[in-house]
């Protein structure tokens, strides 16, 4: 069966948006400039969150990193920093992820093979040895065990002698999309709902600079969606993390200064621009409107981005480089606030040490030679990027309206509304690829029959033995008696309505593993089965 074939005179953007032969100014008929743009650093936003944005200081280059051992990821983090980096992200494998220690039988064969295996607080010790945690500013990964690895986190800078209020980072914390697109979930979605907010309400009292959740549409994009459903179900879960913490008790502009985004940069350059100046708007906008948000702050959607990690091919890696800059150009010219540009042969594996210089070298090009950072919001007043910016915002609050009809996102997520839009529109762009509709240089068109062998990352085959003896070692010299009684604390809190992040931070500064925190809480809150 021959597959349906576009017209070819016809173009549209990934997210299924028409675009026109040519813009002109009656395109926009009814377009309020003021309204819809205001000035930079003022609401809504549309041009970015600070006044001069780059002509004063260029965006936190934050190249994730994260590997193996805790040892070897504290020296790529230095080798980073060496070479011009200005923030740290760190990735953590599936074990850790998932709440399990590297000598679970869960964890065979995954320990340090996506990130860094973290179990216990003398993980953290090494991981961030020698690094001043009172000036560098740590991104890190996770999710269903992110207050975990925070406590973890704020006890190694306490035993540095660095105050709560001198840490300033963040942790992704964003559960909702994991049930979404990822699947690194432990507990059913309200009972993860109350640890985040949780750690909202911990973070406000304990640690007032640290950014307590990266929403994030990153890996909704990766698992397949639009630009258009990137946004709208980011924003969607955004709303339902902001909606828990005043159901809670809390003040909206008590926790949302310190809410963060993370976001997907694809190849369709326009389209990315467009989404990040909509997302900006629609955030603002839902803040004052919807939650009757006051501070200044709590209306700014601050965004981290990384280039896109399924966007890149095993055919032809070095291909990847053009990629990357392209989505680098995007994020700069959409106004982020920190940026990750993917190694070009992670395809194929984790970045080797050449493949993460040239991705963060990409980053600083664009950004010193570029001219990229000359001027606020260099698509301002194109007649197409203005009005493609307008068509997203009006496609993703169409995605929120249909979202709320169901109950919110947790609800939506219950009834798989989000997970089935997704796969939808991933089969959509596979299909398109293979119809060879949709070009991808090197993979259906521009081909090689041969290519060279590209380096890839080694991997330890000793490493999950030498973190188990570790593991091993540090529950043999630690008072058993003190974590037995922090652990079943854990539990008390967790049966009525106390802060959980205070025993947690107890229990896991008695050198109680990340593994038994999580199986305590297990024990309260369960597991949580797709479709159960």
């Amino acid at each position: 069966m021959t597959p349906p074939t576009q017209d070819p005179h016809e173009r549209r953007t990934d997210s299924g948006i028409e675009i026109l032969p040519v813009y002109r100014p009656q395109v926009l008929e009814g377009w309020d400039p003021d309204a819809k743009l205001g000035e930079p650093g003022s609401y809504p936003y549309t041009r970015g969150v600070h006044a001069e944005m780059y002509r004063s200081k260029l965006w936190t280059m934050r190249q994730y990193a994260g590997f193996g051992s805790a040892e070897s990821t504290n020296e790529r983090f230095k080798f980073l920093l060496d070479a011009g980096q200005t923030g740290l992200s760190c990735a953590f494998d599936l074990p850790t992820q998932m709440g399990y220690d590297s000598d679970h039988p869960r964890a065979e064969g995954e320990v340090g093979k996506v990130g860094v295996a973290i179990d216990s607080l003398a993980d953290m010790r090494l991981l961030m040895a020698d690094l001043p945690m009172d000036k560098v500013t740590t991104s890190m990964t996770i999710n269903a065990t992110g207050a975990i690895l925070l406590l973890l986190y704020q006890l190694v800078a306490e035993e540095q002698g660095v105050p709560g209020d001198k840490i300033r980072g963040t942790i992704q914390n964003d559960i909702l999309k994991e049930y979404i697109a990822r699947g690194t979930y432990i507990y059913p979605p309200r009972p993860s709902m109350r640890l985040i907010v949780d750690t909202f309400a911990y973070c406000a009292a304990n640690l007032p600079n640290w950014n307590t959740i990266s929403i994030s549409g990153y890996h909704i994009r990766e698992a397949g969606s639009t630009a258009v459903q990137e946004i709208a179900f980011t924003l969607a879960n955004g709303i339902a993390y902001v909606e828990a913490a005043i159901a809670a008790g809390m003040d909206v502009d008590a926790f949302a200064p310190r809410l963060s985004f993370f976001w997907n940069a694809h190849n369709n350059l326009f389209e990315e621009v467009a989404k990040y100046r909509a997302a900006r708007r629609m955030w603002a906008r839902i803040m004052t409107e919807r939650f009757g948000a006051k501070d200044p702050r709590s209306k700014m959607l601050r965004f981290h981005t990384q280039t896109g990690g399924s966007t890149l091919t095993a055919q032809q890696p070095e291909n990847n480089i053009v990629r990357v800059t392209l989505q680098s150009l995007a994020a700069a010219m959409g106004g982020t606030q920190s940026l990750h540009t993917n190694g070009f042969d992670e395809a194929l594996g984790l970045p080797t040490t050449r493949a993460a210089k040239i991705a963060l070298r990409t980053q600083q090009i664009v950004g010193f030679e570029s001219g990229v950072a000359d001027t606020v919001d260099p698509m301002a007043g194109s007649y197409f990027v203005e009005s493609l910016t307008d068509e997203v915002e009006e496609a993703a609050n169409e995605y929120l309206d249909r979202i709320a009809a169901l109950g919110g996102a947790v609800a939506a997520i219950e009834a798989r509304f989000m997970q089935d839009e997704i796969e939808s529109a991933a089969y959509s762009f596979a299909k398109a690829v293979d119809s060879g509709e949709k070009v991808v240089v090197g993979v259906n068109r521009f081909t090689d029959a041969e290519s060279e062998p590209a380096e890839v990352f080694p991997i330890d085959i000793t490493l999950q033995q030498t973190q188990i003896d570790r593991t091993k070692s540090v529950r043999a010299a630690r008072d058993q008696s003190a974590v037995d009684a922090a652990l079943s604390e854990i539990a008390v809190t967790a049966r009525g309505d106390g802060n959980l992040l205070v025993p947690m931070k107890a229990a896991l500064g008695a050198m109680a593993t990340l593994g038994e925190v999580a199986d305590v809480l297990r024990g309260e809150f369960g597991v949580y089965q797709p479709g159960g």
